[in-house]
């Protein structure tokens, strides 16, 4: 079955061989195609992703070249794969399926975790959540330019891999993985310095691992950052937790 990754480089892969297209707009091309898989992409969205509110005259023969040339390319990489790009008489859609996809197949999983959750069976939701997590390569889309269809793509996924930690942590944590849960939680406070979701998670992880000081210490850390960058004081929740780790203290 032919399958295709969007969650980091492009490729599309059947059996042992993974191909990629060569130029730069022909994977930009395919990428928006991937991402609406068995939907159809009209001119007018290829246009504005391609060349961003500042088409040429030749915009739409244009595209066509650059399909005719997918089409040549997928020919000869994925003899298979060809007959699956289709022309319509207004755009162009690939016949594949979402689960096709590592991006459909991510957010199902993240789906699935929720549903776990929501249902109070953590085990199971910490182990889909970790499939889904596990998908990605890297940021999505690496290397292909992004026009502002593509943009958008990009950051909604990035805004769901955050909601898919946020789960996993809470997984964890309800599981009672605190200690487990620390290393991982220092290094999405790196990467997500002003996510005071994250940091209230490593307080009270390192609090509950019976390491109050670091906790006390995560706390002013975070009140530094937002000082810093806002000029703004810790949520009401960091300031519970605060409270709670000075009562603790007697």
């Amino acid at each position: 079955m032919l399958t295709f990754s969007l969650l980091g480089a492009v490729e599309l892969q059947q059996g042992d061989k993974i191909w990629t297209p060569r130029g730069s707009k022909t994977r930009q091309l395919l990428s928006l195609l991937l991402m609406r898989p068995s939907q159809k992409v009209g001119l007018d969205v290829l246009i504005e992703e391609l060349w961003d509110g500042s088409p040429p005259r030749t915009a739409v023969q244009t595209i066509r070249t650059h399909v005719y040339h997918l089409r040549t390319m997928l020919e000869a990489g994925l003899p298979d794969a060809a007959h699956l790009l289709a022309t319509e008489p207004t755009g162009y859609l690939l016949r594949l399926s979402a689960d096709q996809g590592d991006v459909g197949r991510f957010r199902r999983l993240i789906g699935d975790g929720r549903a776990y959750l929501e249902q109070d069976d953590p085990a199971a939701a910490a182990g889909v959540l970790r499939e889904a997590l596990d998908l990605w390569r890297g940021s999505p889309l690496t290397d292909v330019p992004r026009g502002p269809i593509l943009a958008q793509h990009v950051a909604y996924l990035e805004e769901v891999r955050i909601q898919g930690l946020e789960l996993w942590i809470e997984a964890g944590m309800r599981l009672g993985r605190h200690r487990e849960l620390i290393a991982d939680l220092r290094e999405l406070v790196t990467a997500h310095a002003l996510n005071e979701w994250f940091h209230a998670r490593l307080i009270e992880a390192l609090h509950r691992s019976g390491r109050r000081g670091d906790a006390l210490h995560a706390v002013q850390s975070l009140r530094q950052v937002l000082h810093d960058e806002l000029g703004v004081e810790p949520s009401d929740e960091v300031r519970q937790l605060q409270r709670a780790l000075l009562a603790s203290a007697g």
